[in-house]
Order: C-alpha cells, then sequence, then structure tokens
C-alpha cells in the first residue's frame, strides 16, 4: 500500500492526479475525486474514445459529476456510471484505495504500482495536450 494523499485535499482540490505502472509495465493516470465524505478513484479516461479528464488542470466537474471534456458524457464520481451522451450506459474502469480513518487516502490495488504524483508528462517526456473539446458544456 503506498500513501497518496488526504481527502481533505483531494476535496479543497477538486481532484488529485497520479501515475501507476500496471503489471505490464505500461503507465497509466488515475484521478481521485471527491466522493460523499471521501474520494474514489478512477482511471484518467472517458469509456467512449479515452479522452483524458484532467490534462494536467484537474478534473472537469459539475454537481458531483465528472465531466467528458471531449463530447461532455457526465460520469458519476462515486459509482463511474455515466447515463448520458456518447459515453452513456458504460463505467469507468476503478482503482482500488482505501481511506483511513485519518483521512488518509492510500492505494491499496495490487494491479498497480504507483510511479508519482501528476500526469505521465509530469513523471517521464512525452504525451498530448488533451483533446480540442467538442462539447457543448461550458466550463
Amino acid at each position: 500500500m503506498r500513501e497518496l494523499t488526504t481527502v481533505e485535499t483531494v476535496h479543497e482540490e477538486g481532484s488529485w492526479l497520479f501515475t501507476v505502472r500496471d503489471q505490464y509495465g505500461e503507465q497509466d493516470e488515475v484521478i481521485l475525486v471527491p466522493c460523499d465524505d471521501g474520494a474514489e478513484a478512477w482511471i484518467n479516461r472517458c469509456t467512449h474514445e479515452a479522452q483524458r479528464f484532467d490534462t494536467g488542470r484537474g478534473v472537469p466537474m459539475r454537481d458531483g459529476q465528472i465531466i467528458c471534456p471531449k463530447h461532455g458524457s457526465m460520469f458519476d464520481s462515486c459509482s463511474g456510471y455515466c447515463d448520458n451522451g456518447e459515453a452513456a450506459d458504460t463505467t469507468l474502469p476503478a482503482v482500488d484505495i482505501t481511506v483511513r480513518d485519518d483521512g488518509r487516502i492510500v492505494l491499496d490495488d495490487d494491479e498497480f504500482t504507483f510511479v508519482g504524483e501528476g500526469g505521465i508528462d509530469d513523471n517521464e517526456d512525452g504525451g498530448d495536450d488533451g483533446p480540442a473539446s467538442t462539447s457543448h458544456i461550458g466550463f
């Protein structure tokens, strides 16, 4: 288990981005987002076209929903489920975390190893700047 951050930080900042490595050595990004009094962790990609939610500026959210910046699909931050837009009837891939009694969040997923805070671009060279928006939702 690897300590990540605190629930307080996730709620104050609106999200928290970190990079992991899977069992095959591939890197991926994970977002921590506020959920009720705690937090949930999801792979940082929309299920529709694998667009990144957090491109280094935080996760776009409104009323407890994660918003895909490209097409505007909205995912419940607690369940990861989307009931609208291009990604309707899909659920974000979850990453196992544990929220301790003191509010500290730890990575508790045997499939991933913590690489570092921030996105892949922050931890290694390369990457992209994220999608150009075609969403009808303004931020």
